[in-house]
């Protein structure tokens, strides 16, 4: 491919940050806290991707909701520098794409509280200067606010844009911004969720994304 895209947006939770465990634990300690002591960590698996909100007022009341955020986000950061890894190929492909000159954002539907935690526990902060959570917008992904507030920053066009991935949010998130959109394959919602979703393109490996931006390998310092 030409050198067309020049922005590149990652979400960040199953894509740039191995957080699955974590979330998984997260919410099972706090359904279990409340009484919800039925939903098993399988059941927990749809919840990665949508705001807390849109989760736990999916299982319980909503003047219960707020009150279950707190509990969770309590848990989720006390736990987090213990069960959060980086997925293969994330800080070499990032720094390369940082190397050769790409504007690189994070689009995510958590606080930038935790978010900030995340990039800085794979030592990724440094790589980018446009970070989007729920705290700057209105309106999460899918919704492409989130999308076109990472351009506007960066001035960039969606046609010059991409956004990578691991669940609906990003992928729509994508489509309704009308930027191109790539799929990771270690979704833990499987490859053949994410093949459903007819992203751009899908990555086996996050430094498959270099050869479709143009990038021949990573870089060597």
């Amino acid at each position: 491919m030409q050198r067309k895209i020049d922005t590149v947006l990652f979400d960040l939770d199953g894509t740039l940050l191995n957080t699955y465990e974590l979330i998984q634990q997260s919410f099972l300690a706090t359904f279990t806290y409340f009484g919800y002591d039925h939903i098993t960590k399988e059941d927990c698996i749809p919840f990665i991707g949508p705001t807390l909100e849109e989760s736990f007022s999916s299982v319980a009341p909503k003047h219960k909701v707020d009150e279950m955020i707190a509990y969770y986000r309590k848990f989720n950061v006390e736990k987090h520098d213990e069960l959060v890894t980086e997925f293969d190929g994330v800080y070499e492909t990032v720094k390369t794409l940082h190397k050769e000159g790409f504007k690189l954002g994070v689009v995510s539907t958590k606080v930038r509280y935790t978010v900030l935690k995340g990039l800085d526990k794979i030592d990724l902060l440094q790589y980018f200067p446009v970070i989007i959570t729920l705290d700057e917008v209105e309106h999460a992904k899918p919704h492409p606010e989130p999308l076109h507030k990472a351009m506007e920053f960066f001035q960039s066009k969606p046609e010059q844009t991409i956004m990578i991935g691991d669940s609906n949010h990003d992928i729509e998130g994508a489509k309704h911004a009308g930027t191109f959109s790539a799929g990771v394959a270690w979704s833990i919602k499987g490859r053949e969720f994410i093949e459903k979703l007819e992203p751009d393109y899908i990555l086996d490996n996050m430094k498959d994304l270099l050869p479709i931006l143009g990038v021949k390998e990573y870089a060597e310092n």
